[in-house]
Formats: structure tokens, sequence, C-alpha cells
């Protein structure tokens, strides 16, 4: 029976693949926000109060180009629109986190942690508060030192793409996206939501090209015939020793 330090442990374990995706960007990121005329701490800041990769990108650009505050506001959430689809869908299985721990979990809820959620999930294994803040703080601290370190050095990055820093976290994506391969209309829902991404970002643009391409997948979900799924049933979920705690 492991105590919930071990399943911090276990979660700080696991997300030690994404944690090293995501460093290069969060080195990026540091070092583009003091091109766009942030300070080393403002830069730091931002990371440790918004968290989110992809949104901080955009709303650097944005800031430094003089935009008005509400196309700052909605092109951010635009980007970030995804992850109330995935509080809705994990949110459900939270029922032992008390209101704070769940306003944490929120907080601290990013690509690798839903996708790692989904997957304890599909093995009967509940999602344990001490697991959850294991994966989550370690993302959150080193993304928050990566920044830091970005705004310091990031200047010696001359040419990120020149070394292939812009395609590791492409490529980290697109393994979680094939851990899901085995569910039910995995392959149409796919399709559908590439798709309508690619047609968005031809037509409307960035940043609104992710949360169309995510709408597309989902009407593609559920126009699609239902199918049994049995990794997705309602059932109640145990788990092995490493869950207790």
């Amino acid at each position: 029976m492991n105590s919930p330090w071990q399943n911090y442990i276990v979660g700080f374990r696991e997300s030690l693949p994404a944690v090293l995706s995501a460093a290069p960007f969060g080195l990026l990121f540091g070092a583009l926000a003091i091109d766009n005329g942030l300070t080393p701490g403002e830069a730091l800041l931002m990371s440790a109060a918004v968290f989110g990769g992809a949104s901080q990108m955009v709303g650097i650009q944005l800031f430094s180009s003089n935009a008005a505050a509400w196309l700052i506001v909605f092109s951010i959430f635009a980007v970030n629109f995804r992850h109330i689809l995935y509080s809705a869908s994990i949110g459900r299985h939270l029922g032992d986190f008390t209101p704070m721990q769940k306003v944490l979990a929120f907080f601290l809820l990013v690509d690798p942690i839903y996708a790692a959620s989904e997957f304890r999930i599909e093995n009967r294994q509940k999602i344990r508060f001490s697991w959850y803040l294991g994966m989550g703080s370690s993302m959150y601290i080193f993304w928050t030192v990566m920044t830091g370190i970005g705004a310091l050095f990031g200047s010696l990055i001359r040419n990120p793409e020149a070394v292939g820093i812009d395609f590791l976290f492409p490529i980290y994506f697109l393994g979680l996206l094939l851990g899901f391969r085995k569910r039910p209309n995995w392959m149409p829902v796919v399709i559908a939501s590439g798709l309508g991404s690619i047609v968005a970002y031809q037509t409307v643009g960035s940043p609104w090209h992710v949360s169309i391409g995510a709408l597309a997948g989902i009407l593609a979900a559920v126009l699609l015939p239902l199918q049994n799924d049995p990794q997705t049933d309602p059932v109640p979920l145990s788990g092995g020793p490493e869950d207790m705690g």
C-alpha cells in the first residue's frame, strides 16, 4: 500500500518525459519574451501565473504589437478553449478531491497531465491527488525554471529551428495522440479534427485553428454511431496497490 508521498513520487517520475519535451520550449519562451520587451522577472512571472506555453507565446506577440485588450483576451481564450473540454472530461473522476484541490488541479491541467489522467482512468486506476500533484508540480516547476534560464541565456540560441528544438513538442503530442488509437472512432475523429484545424488555419488564421479543429473533432464524435468501449465504460475504479493513499 503506497503512501501519498510514494504516489507523489510516482506522478513526478511519470511526468519526466513531458518535462524533457517541454524544457526547450520554456527556454524558447523566455528568450522570445526578452525579445518582445519583457524583463526576465516579467517573463518568469508570466510563466508562473499563466502556465500555458501556447497562450504565453500568443500573449507576448500581441503585447509587443500593442493589440487591443479584448483581442488579447479572446486570442488566449481560443488557444486555451481545449482546457474547458479537458476539465469536463476528467472532472467527474476527481470526486475524492476537496474544492481547493480541484482548483489547484484545474490550474495545473495541461495537455500531458490530461493524457496521463485519461490513461490512468482506462487502466481502472483512481486519480489520487498526491499522484496528480506529483505530475503537476514537476511540470510547473520545470516550466518556470526553464523560462527563467531562457530569459537570461536564451539569446545564445540564435536559430532554434536549425537544431530541431521546434519539432520536439509536436513529436511528443503525436505520441500522446497515438496512445488513444485503440478507442472507437479514433481515426475519423482525428481526421476531422486535423482537417478542421488546417482549413481554419488557412482561412481564419492562428490561434483560432486550435479551437476550431477541436470543435470539428467533437462534432465528428457526436455524429458518428456509438460503439461499446470496454476501456471507458463506467465501472468502479480500483487499480493496483500504487493507488492506495
